[in-house]
């Protein structure tokens, strides 16, 4: 009887392996706090030397952490950019969607990210950290057709994100409950509640939620 064949060792090019090590980087950060990671578990979970990782990060755990972050940061930042087509609140809807699909796939790894005070914070990280922010606030201008946003426009959106960030960490703290499809509606009609008291306060929202209204 003829043995089975060894399937044929195909070594990895530089692009593919940088892509495995921050892949798995990225799966213990998911689950894990980053002070909590070391470059052997990263190593273990690739299935390569603890020197391999350093000859792609020779900064160590720290530059491996922020890269796995601004790989992470562009995942998020990809959540909000939703072709402008239909109804405004169904865009954002699937938005959210894509947005609290991240947050339970990455969990103890999203807390940390946004709740700061790890030991390999830094000023980088935290400007990855807000270039997510700025990116959401972005596509919802876009969104809602404003090019040029006033102050009072500004700062509903960044309001309503930094909510949005704030009830993703509770909802992990509180188990995932309520379920996320309920979530994920209750932050649709916050979003719509905002809006509409500034409304009262600024023409320019409220020209908006005429047009959101007329959508209903």
């Amino acid at each position: 009887m003829t043995p089975a064949a060894t399937p044929a060792y195909r070594r990895l090019s530089v692009e593919e392996r940088r892509s495995q090590l921050l892949a798995s980087a990225l799966s213990l950060f998911a689950h894990r706090a980053p002070e909590d990671v070391s470059l052997d578990d990263v190593a273990e979970a690739a299935g390569v030397s603890r020197p391999l990782v350093y000859r792609y990060f020779p900064g160590g755990k720290q530059q491996l952490y922020e890269a796995a972050l601004r790989s992470a940061a562009e995942e998020l930042r990809h959540c909000f950019d939703e072709p402008r087509e239909g109804p405004l609140l169904a865009r954002l809807s699937r938005a959210l969607d894509r947005y609290l699909a991240f947050v339970d796939q990455h969990d103890t790894g999203f807390s940390a990210l946004l709740q700061g005070g790890s030991v390999v914070e830094t000023s980088r990280t935290t400007a990855t950290v807000d270039g997510v922010r700025r990116a959401a606030a972005d596509h919802i201008y876009r969104h809602l057709g404003v090019t040029g946003p006033g102050p009072r426009l500004r700062m509903t959106v960044r309001m309503w994100i930094t909510a949005v960030e704030a009830a993703s960490l509770i909802w992990l703290d509180e188990g995932k409950e309520p379920p996320v499809e309920e979530l994920r509606a209750w932050l649709v009609e916050q979003f719509v509640a905002v809006l509409t008291v500034t409304a009262g306060r600024d023409p320019e929202t409220a020209e908006l939620v005429g047009t959101l209204t007329a959508e209903a």
